[in-house]
């Protein structure tokens, strides 16, 4: 295995596997070794150290749910494919783990993943299914390099999209920044993109920093650019983000993810665009318009001192709001009709259908993965379904567990009876054990990811005792003592 700073050998892509299992990563690395650089990893904080010191990320991973410190618990993998999304957008995840639970998998899916693998897997149809996720990821890249600069990206017609583009059209030329917020997966790098191409600058530059995918000692250099010398490795000058964006735009993903200095001397280019580059001490004045974005409530940020307050109000001058797809209506139809198409025409087989119950259960899923998520059931399918007419029967494995919101701290009798019947309206009938059983665990993974997979405070949390809340993760039907 080579090392991780080497650069790829031409032709052969970079492949991240993450599994405190030394036998699974070498076995893995020796039979993948010929198609990919394989980079392999322990941990969660070991494979974001090593990301941050790629100068490009890898383009797929196979990642173990049950990572250290919980290794019985998948927690620490949920929050790695997270990580490794908001490092890389685009990048292929593949979770390969021994916990072959259903509400696991469902769940690693509308986090982002593409597939769940069970293990013990066999390495050729691994290979293929590496291969396949390549040939999707080059058919996008191409797309979007042949996109047509006016060409409709925000796919969508709901009152909601529909006031997304018309602030798009309204702010796109003005030179003030622009905040964009939003959940994971919901489209946000697609809308900044669109906001350059709507405006007056579209012939310019257009560079994106993912803030999350840099480590902190490199934001600076990165951003402003360095100096011959200007530290160890500096061989020669090098012009920052800011400078070879020119009169263009930079959009910053992930912005609260930048350390509190850097705050700073990015508050100051946007009160008068001066900046230094590392180990000068002229000024250079960046003419850029900066386009910014988070997942994360930066107020909330602002309360627990992570974030700066006055960066904050310069940002978000116009602030736009990316729907999470939940909200857009028919909009799940449309954009299912989209992405069928696309990658039906990509892997050269006919588009799978659905019958009539199938589509209302499409259309009442909330896909809390967002767009992101109902773009990878499409390929799944598209893979394993080609030319089917689907019913919901074949849709429910797709899906991750849903749970009833409460209304305030416990629902009341009303609320309940009402979600129901809205249920059963839309469904048309139930499995009510199977119903019983998805409420449970969507409980049970709440706790476990508000209290960071801590067993013994989420078994408090849901008022059960530790034993029986393991007994309830590994599928027991334990009752509490």
């Amino acid at each position: 295995m080579q090392t991780p700073l080497q650069s790829a050998p031409e032709g052969r892509p970079r492949l991240l596997i993450v599994d405190d299992d030394a036998l699974i990563t070498d076995t893995l690395s020796f039979a993948l070794g010929a198609e990919y650089e394989v980079l392999a990893c322990d941990s969660r904080a070991h494979a974001i150290e090593l990301l941050r010191q790629l100068p490009e990320p890898p383009a797929l991973a196979l990642v173990d749910l049950g990572l250290p410190p919980t290794p019985h618990a998948p927690d620490q993998g949920f929050r790695l494919i997270a990580d490794l999304l908001a490092h890389s957008p685009g990048m292929r995840i593949f979770v390969l783990s021994g916990q072959n639970d259903a509400a696991h998998a469902r769940h690693a899916r509308a986090l982002g993943a593409a597939e769940f693998i069970a293990k013990p897997c066999d390495p050729a149809a691994l290979k293929k299914i590496l291969a396949r996720a390549l040939t999707v990821r080059d058919a996008e890249m191409r797309a979007e390099r042949n996109r047509a600069r006016d060409a409709e990206e925000l796919i969508g017609q709901s009152p909601a999209l529909l006031k997304l583009k018309s602030q798009l059209a309204q702010f796109a030329d003005s030179q003030y920044p622009v905040l964009i917020e939003g959940e994971s997966g919901s489209g946000k790098e697609l809308v900044a993109r669109s906001l350059h191409r709507l405006s007056v600058r579209a012939g310019k530059p257009y560079l994106a920093l993912n803030c999350a995918a840099i480590a902190p000692t490199l934001v600076e250099p990165t951003l402003f650019g360095h100096a011959k010398g200007a530290f160890t490795g500096a061989a020669t000058a090098r012009a920052g983000f800011f400078e070879e964006a020119g009169e263009g735009t930079l959009f910053l993903d992930e912005i609260g993810e930048l350390p509190l200095e850097m705050q700073a001397k990015l508050l100051r280019v946007l009160e008068n665009g001066e900046y230094q580059r590392v180990g000068e001490t002229s000024s250079r004045i960046s003419r850029a318009r900066m386009i910014a974005a988070s997942n994360r409530d930066l107020r909330q940020e602002i309360k627990k001192g992570a974030f700066r307050p006055d960066l904050y109000h310069r940002l978000s001058v116009f602030t736009l709001g990316v729907p999470p797809l939940r909200e857009l209506g028919d909009d799940k139809l449309l954009l299912l009709a989209h992405f069928r198409r696309f990658y039906a025409e990509q892997s050269g087989v006919q588009p799978f259908s659905l019958d009539e119950a199938a589509e209302r259960r499409w259309f009442a899923y909330a896909f809390p993965g967002n767009v992101r998520e109902l773009r990878n059931i499409v390929i799944r399918l598209t893979v394993k379904q080609a030319g089917h007419l689907l019913t919901t029967e074949d849709l429910e494995p797709e899906f991750d567990v849903e749970t009833v919101a409460p209304s305030e701290d416990a629902p009341g009798e009303r609320d309940v009876i009402g979600q129901a019947v809205r249920h059963l309206e839309r469904s048309r009938g139930i499995q009510l054990d199977q119903m019983l059983q998805s409420l449970e665990r969507g409980y049970i993974e709440a706790a476990l990811r508000i209290t960071r997979g801590n067993v013994s405070q989420a078994a408090k949390l849901l008022g059960i005792n530790r034993t029986t809340l393991y007994s309830r993760m590994n599928g027991g039907d334990q009752k509490d003592d």
